[in-house]
């Protein structure tokens, strides 16, 4: 046995190593969650887990990337994954002969769409970003792979693009395959990811080209926009495709737990983490069943509790309850949430430089799972339908067969320190003793970051050490214990109790 893992095993025996279980100092007054089993529940689709962000479309040509799509699958219902710059040079869809005519070339596209397909996945197409010989100037967005963000210099030729990246999909995949995607117009264009200017009017320029080449191919494709940052333009957006009937399907937009209420709303207020994605989904929710188009699905194709490098957020334990208590907070107000993204395999900000950097991934470099990672793994573990309970920590469920799953947490901002959390479970309408079934995310279970730190933050593990650290994101086995004993959680964890006879 390593070093580090017998000072491991020491801690976890002086600790009483039982998820949750082992006596806490300094716990917060107990919270009582009454629970009444046979009360009438409402449908509870997993609209967190059906879709993720990832890295550019080429870095899906990884078998890095392909290993961390397949080990996130694996614990979610995954259906779909967005991705940047298809469109972009890299992938050599677009280049022009020397009178100026376009030549296609769809090789990449083919393997890039084939190798989600293959995985039972679909694409959620973003439609970015330009190709060199087709922009209006040459101007990047300062990611480390550059990508062009001008308008088209020819529309004609930019129509012709998408038509015949659109014939090709419907050719190779059938239509009532493609039917079942999603094409979203551009990246952030509030941002500058657009180049035309004024921003907002030469964006619907673009979207109506975009929206009505793709509908000139198939009338029964989905296309829609404006996906835009800062959960912004979408009444505007819808507007403008009503007034100049603009086809559009779906709404989509993004938001991150540390945008600022000045982007989101216009206010000067302080939201904190914790509340502000759910607050930016309401917003738009509102927006749209107001609007001339009350029905349209909305898609939130990018968030997460941070658009920064922040270790101590999306690699830490931190992510189990904020994940946990968007979902309580959003469920019902949008069709789809695209966490970006499942894996960090990622090079917007250039090589990753250690396998823990505040990247926005499920897993790590090295393909070693975060605490985020096992935190989707409890919480797909939910039921398909939602009962009420009167608690800001809890979601209560019932799946196909009656059973109740519970996730409960103990939240605190990543600046704090949090302390432990007592909770109590009191169901009522259950026939029969029955038991409770637990599973724990925190700082010592299922997360590698604390074992990380001990190795003194290696950049570059070795083998043996990245071994380690997978060993260390080991989600441990459920255990059972008696439905009444009060449930220790300590700060930043995460819990599924299954009940069961």
């Amino acid at each position: 046995m390593s070093k580090l893992l017998t000072l491991l095993a020491c801690s976890a025996a002086a600790l009483q190593f039982a998820p949750g279980f082992a006596q806490q100092p300094e716990t917060t007054a107990p919270e009582i969650i009454t629970i009444d089993a046979s009360a009438t529940a409402r449908p509870f689709p997993h609209f967190w887990e059906i879709m993720f962000g990832s890295g550019r479309a080429n870095l899906s040509l990884r078998d890095s990337y392909r290993r961390d799509l397949d080990a996130t699958r694996a614990i979610t219902s995954v259906q779909y994954v967005r991705f940047h710059a298809i469109l972009s040079d890299e992938n050599g869809i677009y280049d022009e002969d020397a009178q100026g005519h376009p030549v296609y070339n769809f090789s990449y596209l083919d393997q890039i769409y084939d190798g989600l397909l293959d995985r039972h996945i679909r694409p959620f197409v973003e439609l970015s970003f330009m190709p060199r010989k087709l922009a209006s100037s040459q101007a990047a967005f300062p990611f480390w792979y550059k990508p062009l963000v001008a308008p088209p210099n020819n529309y004609a030729h930019w129509d012709e693009l998408i038509a015949q990246f659109t014939r090709h999909l419907l050719a190779r995949y059938g239509e009532p395959e493609v039917e079942q995607w999603y094409f979203e117009v551009w990246n952030e264009p509030n941002l500058p990811f657009w180049g035309g200017r004024p921003n907002e009017p030469t964006y619907y320029e673009l979207y109506d080209h975009t929206a009505r080449a793709i509908k000139s191919v198939s009338p029964n494709l989905r296309v829609g926009g404006p996906a835009t940052a800062q959960a912004a333009w979408v009444e505007r957006f819808i507007r403008h495709c009503v007034d100049n009937q603009s086809p559009v399907d779906f709404v989509s937009t993004h938001v991150y737990g540390n945008d600022k209420s000045e982007d989101i709303f216009g206010t000067h207020e302080t939201i904190p983490r914790r509340d502000m994605v759910g607050r930016a989904v309401k917003k738009v929710y509102d927006q749209v069943h107001a609007s001339p188009l009350p029905s349209l699905p909305i898609i939130w194709s990018e968030y997460n509790a941070s658009y920064m490098a922040e270790t101590g957020v999306t690699d830490a334990p931190f992510m189990g309850p904020w994940l946990a208590n968007n979902i309580r907070l959003c469920d019902g107000l949008t069709t789809a949430m695209s966490l970006w993204t499942f894996s960090d395999v990622f090079e917007e900000q250039g090589v990753i430089k250690q396998p823990f950097h505040g990247g926005f991934g499920l897993i790590a470099a090295y393909g070693i799972p975060k605490a985020a990672f096992n935190a989707f793994r409890l919480l797909h573990m939910l039921g398909n339908e939602r009962i009420p309970v009167a608690s800001a920590n809890a979601l209560v469920t019932r799946d196909a067969d009656g059973q109740l799953a519970i996730a409960v947490w103990n939240y605190a901002a990543p600046e704090e320190a949090g302390s432990p959390r007592e909770l109590r479970l009191a169901i009522t309408g259950l026939t029969g003793p029955h038991r409770a079934r637990i599973q724990i995310v925190d700082a010592q279970h299922g997360s590698p970051l604390a074992a990380w730190e001990a190795m003194g933050r290696p950049a570059f593990p070795t083998r043996h050490q990245i071994q380690v650290l997978r060993d260390a994101a080991t989600l441990p086995d459920a255990v059972d214990r008696d439905l009444a004993q009060p449930l220790v959680l300590q700060p930043y964890a995460l819990a599924l109790v299954k009940i069961i006879p």
